[in-house]
């Protein structure tokens, strides 16, 4: 008897070893939000994983509310219809941050490269409408302004007048369109506010089936990164270019591999999706749905297939 329970015993710790190594999973990876094994402590990139790098003056200057003043619109031919201060910068706004209740979820190092626009004279943009504009008390007592509830932002990077250098860094910042919403180029607008999956397939006349996230953007994997131990080369600077997917929920997909479908808990803090444990981006050069701008780039950066092979890559 105790034979045959030492062996069951045996069999069910394999099980539970072949469950927690999937994916060739190290301390601090996830599988669905759900912790593996006894997590390191992150190492913290020199930006803090919010696309600064500190070389934009001291820290109280760039975390310095900026003044919203008379708001305009830039129309930009890549983004499309974008909200500005009164100096001409991009305001953006923050995926982690909520508009109902107006909530902003980006204090400290973020707030540094992040800096938050004030609501001081702040007037609609003309065409806009005003009784969207609206303001915010953070837990340091500051104002903010919001747009349609959201929380507006000027992003460190953008040095000059017209600059949108924080468009898509981390997956999580967007420039703002005057109705608060994420600014999106003319015709894109159906594409964009299509009912979509965290993520899904769609049929590409050139590449075939190939995964797009919730918001139809094309997904891509990366050759340098590995599934086995699950590893992402791309890291710093690379990030502003390749967003990582953020976290989707396994019943928020459809017709991609289920297998392997984990979070992965980065080395830079950073969440990032995964398919059959290879890590999953889309790429700031895509700037409406259906494009694949990214396919093929540096002979590194391919478009992912349901089955989270590489699309079109060479043999």
């Amino acid at each position: 008897m105790n034979t045959w329970r030492n062996a069951s015993l045996a069999v069910t710790a394999v099980a539970v070893l072949a469950l927690t190594t999937a994916c060739g999973q190290e301390q601090g990876t996830q599988t669905n939000g759900q912790s593996v094994g006894a997590a390191k402590p992150a190492a913290q990139p020199a930006d803090g994983g919010y696309g600064s790098d500190g070389g934009y003056g001291s820290d109280a200057e760039a975390a310095a509310a900026k003044p919203a003043g008379q708001l305009a619109v830039w129309d930009s031919k890549k983004l499309g219809k974008v909200v500005t201060d009164s100096e001409g910068f991009t305001l953006y706004r923050f995926d982690k941050d909520t508009a109902s209740p107006p909530t902003s979820n980006c204090e400290g190092d973020c707030a540094t490269a992040w800096p938050i626009v004030s609501p001081d004279n702040a007037k609609a943009a003309p065409g806009a409408d005003p009784s969207l504009l609206g303001e915010i008390t953070r837990a340091d007592g500051a104002k903010q302004l919001t747009i349609a509830g959201w929380p507006m932002y000027r992003y460190a990077k953008d040095t000059s007048p017209g600059d949108a250098n924080g468009q898509g860094v981390g997956g999580s910042w967007f420039a703002a369109a005057p109705d608060g919403k994420k600014a999106a180029p003319a015709g894109a607008g159906d594409a964009t506010a299509a009912d979509l999956p965290g993520l899904s397939v769609r049929k590409d006349p050139t590449l075939g089936e190939i995964v797009v996230d919730s918001r139809g953007m094309t997904v891509y994997r990366f050759k340098k990164d590995s599934a086995w131990p699950m590893k992402s080369a791309c890291t710093g600077a690379c990030l502003e270019k390749w967003p990582v997917v953020a976290p989707v929920e396994k019943n928020d997909t459809e017709g991609i591999i289920e297998k392997g479908f984990v979070t992965f808990d980065r080395p830079d803090g950073i969440k990032q999706q995964s398919i059959d444990c290879w890590p999953v981006y889309t790429f700031s050069g895509d700037t409406k749905p259906g494009d694949t701008n990214g396919q093929g780039v540096g002979g590194t950066w391919f478009a992912v297939s349901p089955n989270a092979k590489l699309v079109g890559a060479p043999k």
